[in-house]
């Protein structure tokens, strides 16, 4: 049975794997990626080459890159004559092209511009064939019942017509054939007699849309290569349209005897959509391609009666990837409070704190992408530090403990001991870099502290304290454009010294490197969390905020420095300073990583558990046969 995930009360599917034909809206949750996706679809007719001699009747056979407009009626002064003019289209201008053997319009056609198929047409009602190899027509078999305004599907060897009207031109047939590249053979005969009807597809999978006998019909067949079945009408009655694509669940339907039928309206062998309008409404036109990506309308008869208009439609399909946490390898330990840096696919963590037992280890890992492999052990145990920054081979840490001045640098190998933080600390934020890094608050114990310090690679210098006594929050970006949200926060300005009158908050401040000024708020105030990213792309995780069901916060949230904004959920419950990395000097916080950390309400509240974030991407797929968020 199928299962489903829910998206803003909307229930999603479950699947292992993109599904191989999207449809429109659609919207699905890939379990072996871990991923939201959708559909999204941008349709457009644009103005092409005009035709060298305009008429109507005319029929389209090929692609839009690649097309024969064939025979039909000159349009226009001195009046109206049938013609064999064949004009070939390759997707940017009309040259002439070998003429047919009779003067016809209203006839069935299928296949390409290299091996076209014509047959019947008027007037009169004619009931021959012929062919064409790229360079010349030759007669084909002929039809078992000549009529004009019939309409065509499939290929040069499995062709089919049906409908049409014979003579008088007031007797409309219901009648089918199929050819087989030589002869036409009768088959099942449509429910209804017309003509003038919009056809498709191929022998084994076409549609009979609308058409006359005599007023117009909405009426829409669907032929399996046996039976004719009833299609979903049209939303009204329309003939002399013209239609592209290559199966009865992907077809286009434009322009038609509504005066001037600018309307495009597409078929997924269920229902119709209203897609992109012409620019010049007509009818009588000729049409052909791919509905899923690109198609062609030329001649016709428009309100000017100029039928030289030539216009291709494109649809530019995408699939968008929502923002999704997604697992990734556990760490070989299970650790809360570490040292952290690095990117989504090059990560570092060391120390930390453990509360299974409580203790403070000295080892570290690193992760690849994949998976965490063991590392060089610190010098000594550094537990509930929270306050690093860089890379996976240029990382600074400071504070720590209970409290502590202890700083360390990781060079991607090697723990060394750095300069000494001027103020001891710990669960304090640190931006920037291993030799341009900000160290900005953090907790004495009990008091909270607002003072901040810089390291330029050797030693800390005390700079602008932050408004308020942040300590536990997130922290981003850079030493000259950084920002510190939320976690517990002391009251407005207080003194340097440190002040225990604190709660979970969500102001937000930034800094550029000599002034702190007020930010954006979080959307919610919790504590023990982390961020990842820069100042203008950036994510949240709050951590835990007791009052709040459940305690330890799912959702993250996405900073661009304006605003904050709810994202995706992470798929474990996690608190208590858990590791979160991305780049802090580049826009990266679309790809980030979580790890470790602890969540009070859980047993064992520690978890070893890595999670990977992939804020979406849109991808274009112009030729996608795909319908479309």
């Amino acid at each position: 049975m199928t299962t489903y995930k829910e998206i803003f009360g909307k229930p999603i599917k479950v699947l292992s794997s993109d599904p191989a034909n999207e449809t429109e809206g659609q919207v699905w949750y890939n379990s072996t990626s871990g991923t939201f996706k959708t559909s999204l679809a941008t349709a457009a007719w644009s103005a092409g080459s005009p035709l060298s001699t305009g008429r109507r009747g005319a029929r389209n056979i090929g692609t839009q890159a690649s097309s024969l407009f064939v025979a039909g009626n000159l349009v226009g002064p001195p009046g109206t004559t049938l013609t064999v003019i064949v004009e070939e289209y390759n997707g940017s201008g009309w040259s002439s092209s070998p003429s047919v053997s009779n003067a016809v319009y209203g006839f069935s056609n299928a296949g390409t511009s290299t091996a076209g198929l014509k047959a019947g047409g008027f007037y009169p009602p004619i009931n021959n064939t012929e062919e064409y190899n790229g360079s010349s027509w030759t007669a084909g078999g002929a039809l078992n019942q000549a009529r004009g305004t019939v309409s065509g599907a499939g290929t040069q060897t499995a062709g089919l017509a049906f409908g049409g009207r014979g003579t008088p031109d007031t007797t409309y047939r219901a009648n089918a054939e199929e050819y087989n590249g030589s002869a036409w053979a009768n088959v099942n005969a449509m429910p209804t007699a017309s003509g003038d009807n919009i056809g498709g597809g191929i022998q084994t999978s076409a549609i009979s849309a609308g058409g006359e006998n005599p007023t117009l019909l909405s009426n829409v067949f669907e032929y399996d290569g046996t039976n004719w079945t009833t299609g979903t009408s049209l939303p009204a009655g329309n003939s002399d349209a013209a239609g592209s694509g290559s199966s009865s669940t992907d077809f286009l339907v434009f322009g038609g005897t509504l005066s001037p039928n600018t309307t495009s309206l597409k078929y997924d062998g269920s229902a119709w959509t209203a897609t992109a309008s012409l620019a010049t409404g007509r009818r009588s036109l000729a049409g052909s391609g791919s509905p899923s990506s690109a198609s062609i309308a030329a001649g016709g008869a428009p309100v000017t009666n100029n039928g030289t208009n030539t216009e291709e439609y494109n649809l530019s399909t995408s699939t968008v990837i929502g923002a999704a946490f997604s697992s990734g390898g556990n760490m070989p330990d299970a650790t809360s409070k570490v040292a952290d840096g690095g990117t989504q696919t090059a990560a570092v963590q060391g120390g930390g704190q453990k509360n299974n037992p409580d203790s403070s280890p000295t080892s570290s890992s690193e992760y690849n992408g994949t998976s965490w492999t063991a590392g060089n052990a610190l010098p000594a145990s550094y537990g509930s530090v929270t306050g690093a920054t860089g890379t996976q081979t240029a990382l600074i840490t400071g504070g720590g403990g209970s409290p502590s001045t202890v700083t360390f640098e990781y060079d991607g190998t090697n723990w060394t001991a750095g300069g000494s933080l001027g103020t001891g600390r710990y669960n304090g934020k640190c931006l920037g870099t291993q030799t341009a890094a900000a160290y900005c608050g953090g907790r004495v114990s009990p008091p909270s502290l607002n003072n901040v310090e810089e390291y330029n690679g050797s030693s800390w210098t005390a700079v602008t304290a932050m408004p308020i006594a942040i300590r536990s929050g997130g922290g981003i970006g850079t030493q000259t454009a950084g920002v510190v949200v939320s976690g517990f926060q002391g009251p407005s300005s207080p003194p340097v010294s440190p002040t225990s009158s604190v709660s979970r908050g969500v102001l937000g401040f930034d800094y550029d490197g000599s002034s702190w000024t007020a930010g954006a708020s979080a959307l919610i105030a919790g504590a023990d969390g982390g961020a990842a990213g820069i100042q203008t792309v950036a994510i949240y995780l709050a951590g835990e905020n007791p009052a709040l069901s459940p305690g330890s916060i799912t959702t993250s949230q996405t900073y661009d420095g304006t605003s904050y904004t709810t994202n995706a959920s992470v798929i474990r419950s996690r608190a208590t300073a858990f590791g979160i990395t991305s780049s802090r000097t580049a826009a990266v916080g679309t790809a980030a990583m979580i790890f470790g950390g602890a969540d009070p309400a859980a047993t064992p509240n520690d978890t070893a558990a890595t999670e990977e974030y992939n804020a979406g991407t849109t991808t274009v797929n112009p030729a996608r046969n795909i319908t479309t968020s």
